[in-house]
């Protein structure tokens, strides 16, 4: 594969080096595997581009000149520093090393990258993770992502590569106090005549859509006084009495599991919201990303599926 990029000035210097180190040029051809005239017609070359004779040939001798000896230890610096980065590149491709840049929705990447990135960054010391967070469809190539986190009812964008890595959904959630006051909701009619806090982002549909295990759907146009795009917000809020949230799953789960909220109308829920790992391109993925990838399916996969498996119940 490396023959088809071994041409132009860097092969022509190439040529000249091996010249200058076996010789002659009969000795540099064979090494090459060239003929004599193809690398006498390099060095010609390259003498014509630098206006300038690199080395004085007689029928019997060749030698360096002043110029020559000068260029030719130029040379070697530039074929120095080409090597050195293609074992580099070549090593950065086998072994995670050098810069992950790791982007993820901020809520999701609370819950699930957090609690692993120590563990992750621990075995790969070779590797700086640089984490962000945003809640919009990422512009990976433009900032310079090697994957990102991202969750959707629908990916439609086909510009990156996509895994879908989970499954997560929403869920309707009040607090005990509010409920006390205002009722337990008994259909989703009812949510009409109850506080409905609103979550809005790129991920998922504006208004509520629920589902139920006999494949029955609601649609609710909502309107409450909150609004908001991120799931802790109404998670903060909802705990203090405001009314009904349709929250991420994995945002509600804790406060659920510990009696602050209550799992209301549990055989409705959102339909279901793909979390996918997006990958800039298709070709060379590389050994960092690689072992990202191998992580979140071992780790932040099942978790996701264990967080789900509580609300099946």
């Amino acid at each position: 594969m490396r023959k088809n990029l071994d041409g132009g000035l860097l092969h022509a210097m190439h040529a000249f080096l091996k010249v200058i180190d076996s010789g002659s040029f009969t000795a540099a051809a064979e090494q090459m595997d060239l003929t004599t005239a193809q690398v006498s017609r390099l060095i010609s070359e390259l003498e014509t581009r630098l206006g300038t004779k690199l080395i004085q040939r007689s029928t019997r001798q060749q030698a360096l000149t002043d110029i020559g000896a000068a260029y030719a230890e130029r040379c070697r610096q530039v074929i120095s520093m080409v090597d050195e980065a293609e074992s580099e590149v070549a090593g950065t491709a086998s072994k995670p090393k050098g810069r992950l840049r790791v982007l993820s929705m901020g809520s999701f990447g609370h819950h699930y990258v957090f609690p692993v990135m120590a563990e992750f960054c621990k075995n790969y010391p070779e590797l700086t993770v640089e984490y962000t967070t945003s809640q919009y469809v990422p512009d990976l190539l433009a900032k310079g992502v090697d994957v990102s986190l991202y969750l959707t009812e629908s990916l439609t964008d086909s510009r990156f590569v996509a895994r879908r890595i989970g499954t997560i959904f929403s869920v309707l959630c009040a607090s005990p106090a509010y409920l006390e006051k205002h009722g337990v909701p008994k259909s989703p009619e009812d949510l009409k005549n109850h506080a409905c806090l609103r979550l809005v982002n790129p991920s998922i549909t504006a208004d509520w859509h629920l589902l139920n295990a006999n494949g029955e759907s609601y649609q609710i146009d909502i309107g409450g006084q909150l609004i908001a795009d991120n799931p802790e917000l109404l998670l903060d809020v909802v705990q203090q009495d405001m009314g009904v949230a349709l929250l991420p799953m994995f945002s509600a789960l804790e406060a659920v599991q510990n009696g602050r909220l209550c799992h209301i109308l549990p055989e409705w829920r959102s339909p279901d919201i793909g979390v996918y790992t997006l990958l800039p391109s298709r070709h060379f993925i590389d050994a960092k990303t690689r072992a990202w990838l191998d992580w979140v399916e071992e780790y932040i996969s099942p978790r996701i599926e264990m967080d789900a498996s509580y609300f099946y119940k």
